[in-house]
């Protein structure tokens, strides 16, 4: 089969849109379809899938089970950019080699004065995510759940890794303050490499069984140095419980005032805000456990605002700039379908978010979620989320957090 080749000069997409193309004057070929791409970080190529399609050009970055369909795809003079808006964050790339490379890097903003570029490549064609090394005869060693330690992490974690007999595997990591989302890769002989980036994100995790059948591993997050970490297959490995590491310090929610994405300024007990039942969402719009949330917080608006259920989402964010970061989560907003209201509480810093927000004993972990009833009592606070990429705990976390919005619904 012949290759898709994309002419861009050809295309007349309107700029501007959500996956606008600008052209230059010379016809730039890029090849369609699926690409190899990969971040260069310490513990080497951080692989992940890219798919580009046309007519018009769009993109998505591929990470096991997961497609992440990219909000704004442009060409200029011969470079790609994908830009993940929602997440101040972009790939800038060349397009070389009759488009079938791409050079270039990953931007992320980190804080008001805090950013990280790392080297980006893209080859096209369909291609394992990992090199193969030998054989996969360890992908079923590593099938099922086990028992985690970072070094340095104040609470244990829980991988869930599954090996095929092709030698792919996939799965992730629970911990106290989320998952790590949906890592792919594979596993040859006593070794297993997963990895995913999703935009806001880069991990990789290297791992080798030893005799006793124990992991023994290493962690790189973007272009940090390596954590280590060890692993012990363990049916019953479980998380601390997030209902209980969070507490409610009390206090007169009306003491609390943030702007909204007007700026106004807005007290938490503004009647606007009031309900039969209400969640109060401490988040991010940089944080993709926030997201997984955010996407089901909008499910869990349109099912129950009609009964009663209040949302009220306050943005921990990173420039501490007002203006762009009431910006970057009213685009946050806009991505994700938001229609409850969310106000600006504070820079991200756990430890600012806790002077910002003291009626938690502590923020913890990106989203903190609070549930309140009508007469603004306290029933839970559960710390962090279990997205999708986590299957049956976040099965289980679904059905909690709707058991209790009920239970306040009915007034129990």
């Amino acid at each position: 089969m012949i290759p898709a080749v994309l002419l861009l000069s050809s295309l007349l997409t309107p700029q501007g849109g959500p996956n606008s193309i600008s052209t230059g004057p010379a016809e730039i070929p890029l090849q369609t379809g699926m690409w190899r791409a990969w971040l260069d970080c310490r513990g080497g190529e951080l692989p992940f899938q890219l798919e580009l399609q046309k007519d018009p050009l769009r993109a998505w970055i591929i990470n096991g089970e997961e497609r992440i369909a990219m909000p704004r795809v442009e060409v200029t003079e011969g470079e790609l950019v994908i830009g993940i808006d929602y997440y101040d964050s972009k790939i800038s790339a060349k397009i070389e080699d009759d488009g079938k490379r791409l050079s270039g890097e990953w931007y992320k903003r980190r804080g008001a004065e805090r950013e990280v570029r790392m080297t980006f490549s893209a080859v096209a064609g369909k291609a394992p995510r990992f090199p193969v090394e030998a054989t996969s005869e360890g992908a079923a060693k590593i099938s099922g759940r086990w028992a985690v330690q970072f070094e340095g992490d104040e609470y244990p974690a829980v991988g869930i890794f599954r090996g095929e007999s092709d030698g792919s595997a996939a799965g992730t990591f629970l911990t106290a303050l989320g998952d790590y989302r949906f890592l792919a890769g594979r596993v040859d002989g006593n070794k297993m490499r997963l990895s995913c980036f999703d935009g806001a994100h880069a991990f990789r995790f290297d791992a080798e069984l030893d005799a006793e059948g124990k992991m023994q591993g290493q962690f790189w997050s973007s272009k940090g140095r390596p954590q280590a970490w060890t692993a012990e297959l363990d049916a019953k490995a479980s998380l601390e419980n997030p209902y209980e590491l969070t507490s409610w310090q009390g206090g007169e929610i009306g003491s609390f005032t943030y702007p909204d994405l007007d700026g106004r300024p807005r007290r938490l007990d503004d009647p606007d805000f009031a309900g039969k039942a209400r969640l109060i969402v401490v988040f991010g719009s940089w944080c993709p456990n926030c997201k997984d949330e955010t996407e089901y917080l909008v499910e869990l608006d349109k099912k129950y605002r009609a009964r009663g259920l209040s949302i009220l989402g306050l943005a921990f964010e990173l420039t501490g700039d007002l203006d762009r970061d009431r910006a970057q989560v009213r685009g946050y907003a806009e991505h994700h379908g938001v229609e409850y209201p969310i106000l600006v509480a504070g820079i991200s810093d756990k430890a600012a978010a806790t002077k910002a927000f003291p009626a938690l004993d502590r923020v913890r972990s990106y989203p903190t979620t609070i549930f309140m009833d009508a007469k603004g009592e306290v029933r839970a606070v559960h710390t962090g989320f279990s997205g999708p990429a986590t299957g049956e705990e976040h099965a289980r976390l679904r059905a909690k957090f709707e058991a209790e919005i009920e239970a306040i619904l009915a007034g129990s």
